[in-house]
């Protein structure tokens, strides 16, 4: 995940910028390998500023909370389970702590948000699957290229080998069907989508060997399919909605980074209007839509980009990245 621009800025403010670096996976350059095994790149990975980093989420997650950790009360491994709003707070039950009265209640809790589900409607409502996949695993061994995330692409599929801190990780995206159902949800039919996608074509990757075992095997798989949140509001009284949970691209809309800058814009909204939050939480919207409305529109191109469908575009693609500069 990054952490850039004005997110880098915040995590400065924050005082956790230096932890970030530590945990940063140094990896700064992208090389794509064509089909008949040619590479072509590298590119340094766009981060504009020196003190952007791409860190695992589980660092960063942890990061975050330590940050909070004096200051906030973490309930984990629980659920939200209903919400009743009125003028004044809001009535939340758990599924396993007793019914608590907040002030306010912001659903961060991404791209399958229950409190979002609770507050505005099923999903099905709001989440629009673009026909894209993505999976990712941990390898357990080193990469080839400590230096460099590596592509390998086949029409409308990638397979990226990626440095994290000396262990290597596989990413998986591809396209499919737009609206597989509920199918995917469980892992052996996430695990059959995959490889019924990738076992068309020989992969020549040195960390993934036998694609098939690694991907049965797997116990830290990660599944879902890439989609776009779009609602009309992102409130419904004092139920507010924050990150991916209320406008997310998955993995082509900079979504660690926006959740920062929108919890600081939500943040600063709520101090500058105390006793309001209504006020607050429209001042909070005009001014997020604004940033994240350019990422709602752009991921046609990342798509293209990463996994062009055809051979076609595989070609034009190449070509395309020999002519940028390094």
């Amino acid at each position: 995940m990054d952490v850039h621009g004005a997110a880098t800025g915040i995590a400065h403010e924050m005082g956790i910028l230096p932890r970030l670096k530590e945990a940063a996976t140094q990896a700064p350059g992208l090389t794509f390998v064509t089909p008949s095994g040619h590479r072509v790149g590298p590119l340094r990975l766009g981060r504009p500023r020196g003190e952007d980093v791409e860190i695992p989420r589980a660092d960063l997650a942890e990061i975050l909370c330590e940050a909070a950790w004096d200051n906030t009360e973490f309930l984990f491994g629980d659920s939200v389970t209903d919400l009743q709003a009125d003028r004044t707070g809001v009535e939340v039950s758990f599924e396993h702590a007793a019914p608590r009265r907040f002030d306010l209640v912001v659903g961060a809790d991404g791209l399958h948000s229950t409190v979002r589900a609770r507050a505005f409607g099923p999903e099905t409502g709001f989440v629009h699957p673009l026909g894209l996949y993505i999976a990712t695993l941990p390898l357990g061994r080193p990469a080839a290229d400590p230096t460099a995330v590596v592509m390998y692409n086949q029409p409308g599929l990638s397979l990226t080998i990626h440095p994290i801190r000396g262990t290597a990780g596989a990413g998986f995206i591809f396209r499919g069907p737009k609206h597989p159902g509920l199918k995917y949800r469980k892992p052996e039919d996430q695990r059959a989508l995959i490889l019924e996608a990738y076992s068309r074509y020989r992969w020549p990757v040195p960390e993934l060997p036998d694609l098939r075992g690694q991907v049965t095997g797997a116990e830290d798989l990660y599944f879902d399919a890439i989609s776009r949140v779009q609602l009309p509001h992102w409130a419904q009284g004092r139920v507010a909605l924050l990150g991916d949970a209320a406008s997310c691209v998955s993995l082509f809309g900079d979504g660690s980074s926006l959740a920062m800058i929108g919890a600081k814009t939500l943040a600063d909204a709520l101090a500058a209007t105390p006793g309001d939050p209504a006020l607050a939480l429209r001042r909070y919207e005009s001014r997020h839509r604004k940033a994240v409305a350019g990422r709602q529109r752009g991921y046609r191109l990342a798509a293209a980009l990463l996994v062009p469908a055809s051979r076609t575009g595989l070609r034009a693609r190449n070509l395309a990245v020999r002519l940028l500069p390094r």
